[in-house]
């Protein structure tokens, strides 16, 4: 039988388990690691350091991928959640882990928050791929299918108002439509919001309130030309 490689193993059998790195403790087991040393192994590709990644945080990756998943289980099934799960571990370790790197720990975030936030990307990533996908079925389905979800009117309404909606972000900051896509498209609470933007949960709610305004005028200038 052949053995199943962990990713670890293949994302590092190539380098030492035990490479020394600058500023962190060789006597402390791994799970006792902070965050900023486990990220420094890891970028030296140290196998001990990627297992104790999938350790500590493939948990929370699927719960990101399954918080934006769950709302298209009709298009979706578990090897969606797979494939995302393997593209979010090829896009951080993509460009000598470009990704990994870009994490900024003197700006007051977690290193869960960022990797929490790259996994939401790599989902949102993929539903965008399936949306491009060209439907296919065999011809017999067709006596069997019954539609129970939304008419073909709404989501067609609603489609033009998202695409109102898209139109006029394109004059927002990238910060506020980081916003958008984390409050109202992912649904974030807004604590979770402001644990990943590092603001206060009361700039969260001045925010929202801003940027609501901000829209309404802007849909209405719209459909006023």
């Amino acid at each position: 039988m052949t053995q199943t490689s962990h990713p670890a193993d293949l994302l590092s059998a190539d380098a030492p388990s035990t490479l020394p790195v600058p500023g962190a403790s060789t006597l402390l087991a791994p799970r006792d690691w902070t965050d900023q040393e486990l990220l420094a192994r890891m970028l030296v590709r140290d196998a001990m350091a990627w297992r104790e990644f999938h350790r500590r945080f493939d948990r929370l990756v699927f719960r990101c991928i399954h918080k934006v998943t769950g709302r298209f289980r009709s298009v979706l099934s578990d090897e969606d959640v797979n494939e995302i799960y393997a593209q979010f571990l090829v896009n951080v370790t993509a460009r000598d882990m470009k990704k990994l790197r870009a994490y900024r720990p003197d700006r007051g975030s977690k290193l869960s928050s960022w990797i929490g936030l790259l996994a939401t990307n790599t989902a949102w990533d993929h539903l965008r791929k399936v949306a491009r996908r060209p439907a296919t079925s065999d011809l017999k389905d067709a006596e069997e299918l019954r539609w129970d979800g939304v008419s073909p009117h709404d989501a067609l309404v609603a489609k033009e108002r998202w695409a109102l909606v898209n139109v006029a972000l394109r004059s927002f900051s990238q910060k506020d439509r980081d916003f958008v896509r984390l409050y109202y498209v992912d649904g974030m609470t807004p604590e979770e919001v402001a644990e990943v933007m590092n603001v206060s949960v009361k700039t969260v709610y001045s925010k929202k309130h801003k940027i609501r305004c901000r829209l309404v005028e802007a849909l209405a200038a719209k459909a006023a030309a």
